[in-house]
């Protein structure tokens, strides 16, 4: 088995690179092309990669004319509340939980060869190279407009003719927006619009409903290492603020403080690759049933609905990318002129969550701006910095960062 990293722009070849490697048994790593080197090896040293694609020719070297059934999940990371990156591990698969996993997006997606996707997200996200390479599995097309522009995207619509898509609340508002100048597109073509990766805006959610086909948007809960729930709009509109019921094959459990926990099937396990005291910690047995939780907290009503109480506690998702506050505050930490630095999240209308940044020491936004740009990439950058003399903290040491979010909410964000 071959581990390889992926880190070149999103095309329809990526999509066949990522099926031909997990077809033939080896694991693709898939990451944001935008990352820094500093930012490339720390991810990348811990996994030990045998190989690292970073152009168009290499890309083409790992990719097969013929391939079947892919052999496993792709190894998405994530970086948790510790800061520290792990790789998302299924391990391979036999043919019989191989043909499952294939059948369930199938089944509960409707992938079919006359589909046409819609890409709106960055390939090396776990959603939308799901749902890519899910279409093409079946047969399907993809529709790949380039990083998300509105008056692209609704280009794409209008030429393409797609049946598919999945995007972020971000996209829908940002398109809402566009539509509102230049007029609303023939949305008749669409027959599956999900949307995931952070809390909708009811508003938008209600818009969402009105403009599209009737019964062809959803809504589903997951994480880089599982998915949880699906859920129907007119479900929604039934019990507003649900992500809906556990999706087939799954069943939902919360613990008393509503930490959720979801027992899958056998190919839906995974581990964090060579780190099993975290693996440890994620899992809980019974008998032959497993059950996973990312620590996310929520309550169940008592037909199965979900409604989440709060994502991980540091967890900061802007325009649906997951950005975590201590590896932020890491590499800021870096810089000689930061003596101290607190990174959280403030809402935002255009981002849902906006990443602000306070600071203790010499260094001017300037220059911490320039040095955010040469170490981390986009999303991760703080786009609302504060200086103070002190970070408020508890008695036993823990920044206090409701206090720090009071303060930046009256802060214009820039960059």
């Amino acid at each position: 088995m071959q581990v390889i990293a992926l880190i070149v722009p999103g095309s329809r070849a990526y999509v066949e690179a990522v099926w031909s490697i997990l077809a033939r048994g080896d694991v693709p790593i898939p990451l944001d092309p935008r990352l820094t080197d500093h930012e490339q090896q720390r991810i990348l040293g811990p996994l030990a990669p045998d190989l690292v694609v970073t152009s168009a020719s290499e890309l083409a070297a790992v990719t097969s004319a013929d391939r079947g059934l892919p052999r496993a999940r792709p190894m998405h990371c994530t970086s948790g509340t510790t800061g520290v990156p792990k790789g998302v591990w299924s391990g391979l698969l036999d043919d019989a939980a191989a043909a499952a996993l294939v059948a369930e997006e199938q089944e509960l997606w409707g992938f079919a060869d006359t589909d046409v996707n819609l890409v709106l997200s960055p390939l090396y996200h776990s959603a939308p190279l799901r749902f890519a390479l899910g279409t093409m599995l079946a047969g399907g097309r993809l529709s790949i407009p380039g990083p998300f522009d509105p008056a692209g995207a609704t280009a794409a619509i209008e030429r393409d003719r797609p049946t598919t898509m999945f995007c972020v609340p971000t996209h829908l508002q940002r398109l809402f927006a566009h539509w509102d100048d230049v007029g609303v597109p023939d949305l008749s073509s669409f027959r599956l619009v999900a949307h995931a990766g952070a809390p909708c805006p009811p508003e938008v959610k209600r818009r969402l409903i009105e403009l599209f086909p009737a019964g062809s948007t959803w809504e589903f809960y997951g994480s880089t290492e599982g998915q949880f729930t699906a859920c129907r709009s007119e479900e929604w509109l039934e019990r507003p603020g649900t992500v809906g019921r556990a999706r087939p094959g799954r069943t939902l459990t919360l613990d008393d403080d509503g930490t959720i926990w979801c027992e899958v099937p056998d190919y839906a396990r995974f581990t964090y690759y060579r780190d099993p005291e975290k693996t440890a910690a994620t899992w809980r047995t019974e008998g032959d049933r497993a059950s996973f939780t990312v620590g996310d907290l929520g309550r169940l009503d008592a037909d199965g609905y979900l409604y989440l109480d709060g994502r991980r506690e540091d967890l900061i998702i802007t325009g649906g990318v997951n950005v975590y506050p201590l590896e932020v505050e890491q590499v800021l930490r870096e810089h000689p002129g930061v003596a101290d630095v607190a990174v959280f999240g403030v809402p935002d209308p255009d981002w849902g969550t906006r990443v602000c940044a306070a600071v203790v020491g010499s260094a001017s936004e300037a220059e911490l701006r320039d040095y955010a740009a040469g170490h981390l990439a986009p999303p991760k950058r703080p786009k609302t910095w504060a200086f103070l003399d002190d970070l408020p903290r508890t008695l036993t040491g823990k920044v206090r960062t409701q206090d720090l979010r009071r303060r930046s909410r009256s802060v214009a964000g820039g960059g």
